[in-house]
């Protein structure tokens, strides 16, 4: 296997370097060129057909995001965003991760470059195996409200990819659904409020960051900030179950864990609860569909054809804990199905 030929997109020459410096210290990257605007970018793309992108934001001629757009029109490429992490450039990764980025990485910066180093290549080198695909309108008005014969409670798990494939699901749910709905993507802690915030804008749902001790309401989405773990507790005195943030199990390979939110939510709900996991790199998330699937619940599995990367839900479809797979424009309607099913059936 050749190696993944990237492109390295900054205006800035020093960052730029670094990035390509980095990135090429890994015997399986090679750095093809280097683009100081977003003009040269969607012009260097077709000629060299690079395998990943790392994309700045803010450039002059033409920024990171209006970058990604034409690029993703055109010619679909996984790209990785390079941020500042501000609150101003999350909000923008934010949106350029919904229009199609596979990633986001913060830039390098000097006292924890070997920190840096192994998550850029890290970022890079699975982003070289995802699968973009032309940009589709987003999906935003919710399905009606529907006779419910069941309540409870979804689990949904999501990595590479999410930000963009979960827009087919949570903005399709109705305000009414009878149950919380617990998501854990894998994203950086500066960005989850305003992840969360996005969401709600475009949702029926209300959509919020989790915090620690409060109740787990109907027709809420809680989203696991960023370096927590979520998981849902049942409480002496509580009427509801509560959420607690906790960065235990310290050995999780992620922080927030799918796994860890799916085995809190199976022990409270039991059969009353369906997991939903979605694309991503890796394994997380597949034993949690396990738990909730040996407790009775109902498992979904987001099928190879939406998903970016198909790596988390084909654990999860091996391990032979999954009762459906479908594509990520028909996960809602799985979800409200097993809301309007009467049980048993």
């Amino acid at each position: 296997m050749g190696k993944v030929r990237v492109l390295v997109v900054d205006d800035s020459s020093f960052m730029a370097r670094v990035i390509a410096r980095l990135l090429e210290s890994h015997p399986s990257i090679e750095v093809v060129a280097i683009a100081r605007n977003g003009r040269e970018a969607v012009e260097l793309v077709p000629e060299l057909r690079p395998d990943v992108i790392t994309l700045d934001l803010e450039m002059p001629v033409m920024n990171g995001r209006e970058a990604l757009r034409f690029i993703m029109a055109h010619f679909p490429t996984p790209v990785v965003v390079v941020s500042t992490l501000t609150q101003a450039e999350a909000e923008e990764t934010i949106a350029c991760l919904e229009e199609g980025a596979v990633d986001c990485v913060g830039k390098p910066r000097r006292g924890s470059l070997g920190e840096q180093r192994t998550e850029l290549i890290g970022k890079v080198l699975l982003a070289a195996a995802a699968r973009p695909r032309v940009n589709r309108r987003l999906a935003t008005m919710p399905l009606r409200s529907q006779v419910y014969r069941r309540r409870g409670a979804v689990a949904l798990g999501a990595s590479t990819g999410g930000p963009k494939n979960v827009l087919d699901v949570i903005p399709l749910l109705p305000a009414d659904l009878p149950a919380p709905v617990f998501y854990v993507q894998h994203m950086p802690a500066s960005f989850t409020r305003l992840y969360a915030q996005r969401l709600d804008q475009l949702s029926a749902l209300r959509v919020k960051e989790a915090e620690m001790g409060e109740e787990a309401l109907p027709g809420v989405v809680y989203i696991a900030p960023g370096d927590r773990h979520l998981l849902v507790v049942v409480r002496r005195g509580r009427t509801r179950p509560t959420l607690r943030l906790s960065q235990y199990p310290s050995d999780a390979l992620f922080r927030p864990s799918v796994d860890v939110l799916m085995k809190s939510v199976a022990e409270v709900y039991g059969r009353d609860c369906v997991g939903v996991l979605m694309t991503g790199m890796g394994r997380d998330g597949a034993l949690g569909m396990k738990a909730i699937h040996d407790r009775g619940g109902y498992t979904i599995a987001e099928s190879e054809e939406t998903c970016v990367v198909f790596g988390m839900p084909a654990v999860a479809v091996q391990l032979g804990v999954v009762d459906v797979v479908a594509p990520s424009t028909d996960v809602s309607y799985q979800v409200l199905r097993w809301f309007t099913r009467a049980a048993g059936t």
